[in-house]
């Protein structure tokens, strides 16, 4: 049996490295390739991902690129299509909700090839989120749903999707969670923004060895070892609006006053950041979309993400599904900004 599994965006990578990993143990059964869409094309998004999570490289690598929802999905498509015709799989594997799941569900569903869906059946109920629409649509085309959790398989009942396509299997991320914490516990991240021990003194503008890209701090607050805020904020009803993005960032930088606060900004925001942020007068001085006392830096490698979520400290603030995940996998409180 041939199967095409379909990567495009950073949360899909850690999903598809447990299926893949389980796949090669039998390869007189199976014949996988791995297809990288290029929704995410950031080195920090995508290629360390490969390394860290072990994955094989992708054997095709469509590079799609950024662009509207509508330009992105059709160039997908139209890319994915080639692919299919070639290599004639049995089955299309796709995991999450985001654009590459849908184009790549979709386009296998229209030349008659089967499709399988890895953490079906997730719904917000807010369809003004694109990926709400990513979710229903593949649930709907696929002929196999796998599900997290026992509230997804009641969603996909009530939809009418028959009982019959459904199997509950867990969360294949946790998978790759409990995989990697030992690696997570040995990076020096933590030592690396002098967050493990208490110093009073500013922090000198340095390059981070697990990154190469510099990081931007403030006077370190006097703390105890793994007393910190991690925030990610990247989801298009936090960061496309100038005025909601705005007032996030004031609402850090007032943490920042207090605790310090580890921000590795997404591409998206930190363009957004850059362009449309202004200044505004508060109270608080001159603000140009920067949050002073803050470790402003690129996005964390994953493995290095687990290593602050790992430890015992204050509260994550994450406007991502996976960043929730991973901090529910290791039972820590999450103050989710997903509206």
């Amino acid at each position: 049996m041939k199967v095409i599994h379909v990567v495009g965006a950073r949360p899909n990578f850690m999903k598809v490295a447990p299926i893949t990993r389980e796949v090669a143990k039998y390869p007189q059964e199976f014949e996988q390739l791995l297809v990288h869409t290029g929704q995410h094309y950031d080195d920090n998004m995508s290629k360390v991902f490969f390394e860290d999570l072990e994955l094989p490289q992708p054997d095709i690598y469509l590079g799609v690129g950024s662009g509207s929802h509508a330009q992105q999905t059709a160039r997908i498509m139209l890319a994915f299509e080639p692919v299919l015709l070639e290599h004639k799989p049995d089955w299309v594997i796709v995991v999450g909700d985001v654009n590459s799941t849908v184009a790549c569900a979709l386009t296998a569903a229209k030349l008659d090839i089967k499709v399988a869906h890895v953490e079906a059946g997730l719904r917000s109920f807010d369809r003004t989120m694109p990926e709400e629409y990513n979710r229903v649509l593949t649930d709907h085309i696929a002929d196999l749903l796998f599900t997290t959790e026992p509230s997804a398989n009641e969603n996909l009942q009530r939809e009418g999707i028959p009982e019959e396509k459904v199997h509950f299997v867990g969360n294949v991320m946790i998978d790759t969670l409990v995989r990697l914490l030992p690696k997570a516990e040995s990076r020096p991240i933590l030592a690396e923004l002098g967050l493990v021990e208490q110093r009073s003194r500013g922090v000198e503008e340095q390059g981070s060895k697990e990154s190469g890209e510099p990081f931007t701090s403030a006077p370190l607050h006097p703390c105890t070892p793994a007393q910190y805020v991690l925030v990610t904020l990247h989801r298009p009803s936090n960061v496309d609006e100038r005025d909601t993005l705005r007032e996030i960032l004031l609402a850090l930088n007032d943490i920042a006053q207090e605790v310090p606060v580890i921000f590795p900004v997404h591409p998206r925001t930190r363009r957004r950041m850059e362009d449309g942020g202004g200044m505004v007068e508060r109270g608080r001085g001159e603000w140009r979309g920067d949050v002073r006392g803050a470790f402003r830096r690129r996005p964390l490698i994953w493995v290095c993400l687990l290593t602050t979520l790992r430890q015992p400290f204050d509260n994550p603030s994450t406007g991502s599904g996976q960043g929730s995940g991973q901090g529910s996998g290791q039972a820590l409180p999450d103050g989710a900004a997903q509206h």
